[in-house]
């Protein structure tokens, strides 16, 4: 194999990458905890987007228990997207690493 291509390899899977990056982004997750009474959603940037909670757990008299769901749902959340990104950017680069990609 030549180093053009390579070289034409290369910008081929950079051009794949750049395209799962766009689509990643614009991808929601969605994580749950207690049974969906909250639920998390992030993007594919990892950012918290919403957090919902079922009013009925508001009324209650227990925040640290609310608190971990909260938690629960955003880590499922982001392990939802860390896992669709990994299986994504998996298939593109045929298990090369790339630095700041993942």
């Amino acid at each position: 194999m030549n180093i053009q291509n390579l070289l034409k390899q290369a910008q081929q899977m950079q051009a794949a990458v750049n395209k799962i990056e766009k689509e990643l982004e614009a991808t929601c997750y969605t994580g749950t905890s207690g049974g969906d009474a909250v639920k998390a959603e992030v993007n594919g940037r990892f950012e918290i987007t919403s957090i919902e909670i079922e009013e009925g757990l508001l009324e209650k008299d227990s925040k640290e228990m609310l608190q971990e769901m909260v938690m629960l749902a955003v880590n499922n959340a982001v392990k939802a997207a860390r896992e669709d990104r990994e299986s994504k950017m998996g298939a593109v680069t045929q298990g090369v690493k790339m630095p700041g990609v993942f």
